[in-house]
């Protein structure tokens, strides 16, 4: 009998010494594999995928016991809260008795209290006021708003496949800008500009496979100096407002992280808005990750912290892609 293959060893430390870094500028061009035709291919793959009329608003931890979270979807007033079982509650924003803002209500007794003339909500259909079908797959929080989306409605969000919360360490991370929900996606769908727009995060990327479909992607997230953690990726869009990156090899393998791009509504100037809602599940085989779920209170802050400084450049090409297209320059 032939000897069965050593398993894998994974090396002690996750970093890796880069022997060769070259300079940003130095660095191969991605622009001829950057193709706008494809990227647009699968933007509208993407956009052609059902949703159900679910959008996700907020994370779980937002929607806290005892309070009401406002959000607006679309130029629809939501709020959301919990009831006194713990479940979450949405519905329209507007008071039904003389329209009065939900959202600066307390929640008494699992029940939203108008801060107007008193009148009680407790997520029951009231006066004409009908609550939202409601999700909380306990990372996110997602609203279905049928009027909205139009399509035909799903019992269920779907929500893509994550390591188990339990067993891994989750963050989430808010943030908006001036563009529709497709600049966003566009944006994730273009995994070519990620060592060139972001070398404090990125280097060595090369793109494996690119189609419609999705994207495979060799990448090191940079540490500090010539250290570095490589990994290989893949980039998917389950439907029109989101992105699924998925680490598929190397360290944190099965770690994902999701991009949500919501409608908010148009701005003071009547340009639209959109909220980037991004949600990181880290995960590790490594016995030391025990240590890191047991500090995951510490850590959901710097990882929120490491996906707002992308978003902060991420946004500015969104918003850049949404000037060109509603001024008839867009190249792509």
């Amino acid at each position: 009998m032939s000897p069965l293959p050593a398993p894998r060893r994974r090396p002690r430390l996750p970093l890796s010494w880069r022997r060769r870094p070259s300079r940003w500028d130095a660095q191969e061009p991605t622009w001829r594999e950057a193709s706008p035709a494809l990227i647009a291919a699968a933007l509208k793959t993407a956009s052609a995928r059902p949703t159900g009329n679910w959008y996700v608003v907020a994370g779980s931890r937002e929607v806290r016991p005892g309070t009401v979270l406002g959000r607006t979807v679309g130029g629809l007033e939501v709020i959301l809260w919990r009831g006194d079982d713990g479940a979450l509650r949405a519905g329209p924003g507007a008071c039904p008795h003389l329209g009065a803002p939900l959202r600066d209500s307390p929640v008494r007794c699992g029940r939203v209290v108008c801060h107007w003339h008193g009148l009680a909500l407790d997520g029951a259909p009231f006066a004409g006021w009908e609550p939202y079908p409601a999700h909380d797959d306990g990372l996110l929080v997602w609203v279905r708003l049928d009027a909205l989306g139009g399509e035909s409605p799903m019992q269920s969000p779907l929500v893509p496949a994550r390591p188990s919360l339990p067993g891994a360490v989750g963050a989430v991370m808010s943030a908006q800008g001036v563009c529709e929900p497709e600049d966003v996606v566009a944006n994730r769908l273009d995994p070519w500009h990620g060592a060139w727009f972001h070398p404090y995060s990125f280097v060595d990327l090369t793109v494996e496979n690119a189609a419609d479909e999705g994207f495979t992607v060799r990448v090191s997230f940079k540490v500090a100096g010539r250290l570095v953690v490589p990994v290989r990726a893949t980039f998917t869009a389950p439907g029109p407002r989101t992105v699924v990156m998925r680490i598929v090899e190397g360290e944190g393998e099965g770690s994902v992280v999701e991009t949500h791009a919501t409608p908010l509504g148009p701005d003071t100037h009547d340009r639209p808005r959109t909220r980037v809602v991004e949600a990181v599940v880290a995960t590790s085989e490594r016995t030391g990750f025990v240590a890191a779920r047991r500090a995951a209170p510490l850590l959901r802050p710097l990882m929120s912290a490491a996906a707002a400084r992308l978003w902060r450049d991420d946004l500015a090409y969104a918003e850049r892609r949404y000037l060109l297209r509603s001024t008839g320059r867009f190249p792509g």
